[in-house]
């Protein structure tokens, strides 16, 4: 199968129709399921600031996205927006003032943690970012109160546009297997670390591809 060039590839301009073709002569059942779907459409948000990428990620977990954006909203304003959220413009201000914008202390603790943080090297800034491995952004990046590896995961394949991401905890990515391989239920995540290992290095693309396995409606049994 093609490996990624060593100039670390990004999607989605990386996914080639060699690489699709390889994929699905790989994995016929994946093949089927591309088929379905249709072209790859991974459409990637800009990754200015590896520090407020994970504020906002803190403050939209266990919340509906309308409800996360009016807090992180509020807390920008008292922060600053844009280039002006910082690390240090965050622990500047009064935890009463960012208690005010809707954060709960678990989230508020986790935002002063990743500032601190940041500003130790321990999040690592932009520049370095865009040369380090998966490996190396996660084992950094999980340092932070509050951010496990599917935050990190999250991260690299829509900020960064990684090709070889396999989030085998996300519950999507766990149904779209059931329904696009047909089983009686979902996979455990080690089965399906084991089982995706056929699609290295563009584990990424078949992640986004499970994803939308989970949109498509069920197909009637035949027979």
């Amino acid at each position: 199968m093609p490996r990624p060039a060593p100039t670390a590839p990004r999607l989605p301009e990386a996914f080639t129709p060699e690489v699709r073709r390889a994929l699905a002569r790989e994995d016929p059942k994946l093949g089927a399921l591309m088929k379905r779907v249709g072209s790859f459409r991974l459409q990637l948000s800009p990754l200015h600031s590896p520090f407020a990428a994970l504020a906002e990620s803190i403050v939209y977990q266990q919340l509906h996205g309308r409800a996360a954006a009016a807090i992180f909203e509020r807390v920008s304003e008292r922060v600053g927006k844009g280039r002006r959220f910082t690390p240090q413009a965050l622990l500047s201000v009064s935890e009463p003032v960012l208690r005010e914008a809707g954060l709960s202390a678990n989230k508020l603790a986790a935002l002063q943690d990743l500032a601190r943080k940041s500003l130790d090297g321990t999040v690592p800034p932009l520049s370095r970012v865009r040369r380090m491995d998966d490996a190396s952004l996660i084992e950094h990046f999980t340092q932070v109160r509050g951010i496990g590896q599917w935050t990190v995961e999250m991260l690299l394949i829509s900020r960064l546009g990684r090709p070889d991401v396999l989030p085998v905890d996300d519950f999507g990515v766990r149904k779209g297997f059931m329904l696009a391989y047909g089983l009686p239920e979902m996979p455990r995540p080690k089965a399906l670390l084991e089982y995706g290992e056929r699609w290295r290095p563009w584990r990424t693309v078949v992640s986004w591809y499970l994803w939308r396995a989970t949109e498509l409606p069920v197909e009637p049994v035949v027979g």
